[in-house]
């Protein structure tokens, strides 16, 4: 008899230590909500930033190829992919500086997740065709024989034969221009558009990581048993 307590001794004890679970669980959140904000944000600000800069570096890019030959085609100058990156990055700093939360809870914040994941998508896709572009031309450049012809530049891969593809670059100072000035500046986009699938890849990763982690991570499982006999447990 003198071992056991009194019932208003146990309910004191269970009172206090679910006062104590419920003050590390509110700990926990903060915790879990505080990782998430860097900058001011509550999402990595690095991926919309770098969206950004690579976007308006690859339209700067391709802009400077078209002013040393006209004759260049579009998709040896991938502006398409630095406009789509401006967008996507410009709506990144929106949503994650400003509207960002890991649950949509309006629908313009559905729509906007919605169209800068397409836009991530889609800028992805495009910087792997400009990057195949890009190498094929480099290639080309590097086998080139050339010759200048009035204000443009003449170039074949194999001078000697009378049928073989001659390739013909308009506006350009010298032959020199195309051998090394553009043959330099198609290496870089490669470069460029190479860092843009990366970092769109790892774009859509965290907003699927935030989104679909963050939705398991409440699941709770709790056991079938009364009150009491957890009480008598404790």
């Amino acid at each position: 008899m003198g071992k056991d307590e009194p019932k208003s001794c146990k309910a004191g004890r269970v009172t206090e230590q679910d006062a104590g679970a419920k003050g590390e669980r509110k700990k926990g959140a903060a915790r879990d909500q505080s990782s998430q904000v860097g900058c001011g944000c509550r999402f990595p600000l690095l991926v919309a930033v770098l969206q950004l800069l690579l976007g308006v570096t690859i339209t700067v890019v391709a802009f400077i190829m078209r002013s040393i030959s006209s004759s260049l085609l579009a998709r040896d100058t991938p502006y398409w992919v630095g406009i789509v990156i401006c967008l996507a990055g410009l709506l990144g700093l929106y949503m994650f500086c400003i509207t960002y939360e890991v649950d949509e809870k309006t629908t313009r914040q559905f729509v906007v997740k919605l169209i800068y994941f397409l836009l991530g998508t889609l800028g992805l896709i495009l910087s792997v065709s400009a990057v195949a572009f890009a190498g094929h031309h480099y290639n080309q450049i590097t086998k080139f024989t050339c010759q200048m012809n009035s204000n443009h530049c003449m170039c074949s891969q194999d001078p000697e034969d009378q049928i073989a593809r001659t390739f013909r670059y308009n506006d350009v100072q010298d032959c020199d221009s195309v051998t090394s000035t553009i043959k330099l500046y198609l290496l870089l986009q490669m470069v460029l558009n190479i860092s843009v699938v990366l970092v769109c890849l790892l774009g859509c990763y965290l907003m699927w990581k935030h989104r679909y982690q963050v939705f398991f991570a409440g699941l709770h499982f709790h056991s079938f048993k009364t009150k009491s006999e957890q009480q008598q447990k404790v």
